[in-house]
């Protein structure tokens, strides 16, 4: 995989994709202020874990997914559950490096200078989700490896 910078979608988006992602992130947000206040901020700190937009933005990949389908004249539904569900994979590596994250400043702070903690924090964030990342890529879970020909078959036919 080789990574890249494509603004191409900042330009394609709509305003309205935009306005989603902002009511559904400020929801989030909202929720788990709620929790914070009624169970405390350990508990609520739980939920900050949880990606603030990403269930506007699954719901947006997969309507744009379907929607390049439909052009074509496909039906684009079962594509657009699968780009929703690889961005919530990442989704789910990403709150995995975070609670780590939250662990090292959790166990730290107490005890060392914060800066240092935040660096450490920081280091630990990156190599927890870069490690997943890797895992991820070369030992999938589920499904047939890429060398499977099944693979390359059932690719062919969708």
């Amino acid at each position: 995989m080789i990574v890249s910078l494509d603004i191409h979608g900042l330009t394609s988006t709509r305003w309205h994709q935009y306005a989603v992602r902002f009511v559904l992130g400020g929801a989030v947000t909202v929720a788990t202020g709620l929790i914070a206040r009624k169970f405390g901020p350990e508990i609520g700190g739980l939920f900050l874990a949880f990606p603030a937009i990403f269930p506007a933005t699954a719901t947006l990949i997969s309507q744009r997914e379907e929607e390049k389908k439909a052009r074509h004249g496909f039906d684009g539904e079962k594509r657009g559950r699968q780009a929703a569900s690889i961005d919530a994979a990442g989704a789910v590596l990403g709150a995995i490096g975070l609670c780590c994250f939250a662990l090292v400043v959790w166990r730290g702070l107490p005890r060392y200078p914060p800066v240092s903690i935040l660096i450490a924090a920081s280091l630990v964030w990156l190599g927890a989700s870069m490690a997943l990342w890797w895992v991820r890529k070369h030992a999938p879970l589920g499904g047939p490896r890429r060398s499977d020909p099944r693979r390359r078959s059932a690719k062919h036919h969708q």
